[in-house]
C-alpha cells in the first residue's frame, strides 16, 4: 500500500499529477470531502497530517463527532447462490453468518498487510 498514508486512524490517497505536476490525495473511508496537495513527497505526508488535524479541529469546533473510517459493519451483496451457500455452510458449523463470514476473514486476515 504505497499509495496510503496513515495518521491518527486515518487513510489518505496519494497521486502524482504529472501535468501539474503535484501530488495530491483525500481521506479516504469517510464521507466528507477533505483533500490536500503538496510540491513533493516529503510535503504530502505533512499535507495529509495536517489535512487529519483540521478535521477534527474542525469537528471539534462545529460541536460534531468526526466520522470514523470504519465502524466494524458493513453490508454485502452476495447474489442468492453464494447467500445460500454461506448460510448453508453457517448452519453446518452451528454457527450465524455472520460469525462464519468473520471466521473466514480471520483466516486471510494475516496475508493483508498494512
Amino acid at each position: 500500500m504505497n499509495d496510503m498514508l496513515k495518521y491518527k486512524g486515518y487513510y489518505g490517497s496519494v497521486h502524482y499529477d504529472v501535468d501539474e505536476p503535484i501530488f495530491y490525495g483525500k481521506l479516504e473511508f469517510i464521507k466528507a470531502l477533505v483533500s490536500y496537495e503538496a510540491n513533493d513527497a516529503v510535503g504530502i505526508k505533512k499535507a495529509f497530517e495536517e489535512a487529519v488535524d483540521d478535521y477534527l479541529a474542525l469537528c471539534k469546533q462545529e460541536k460534531i463527532a468526526p466520522e470514523l473510517p470504519f465502524k466494524g459493519s458493513l453490508n454485502i451483496r452476495l447474489g442468492h447462490e453464494l447467500h445460500e451457500k454461506v448460510a448453508i455452510l453457517a448452519l453446518r458449523e452451528n454457527v450465524s453468518i455472520n460469525k462464519y463470514i468473520c471466521n473466514l476473514l480471520k483466516q486471510v486476515d494475516g496475508r493483508i498487510a498494512v
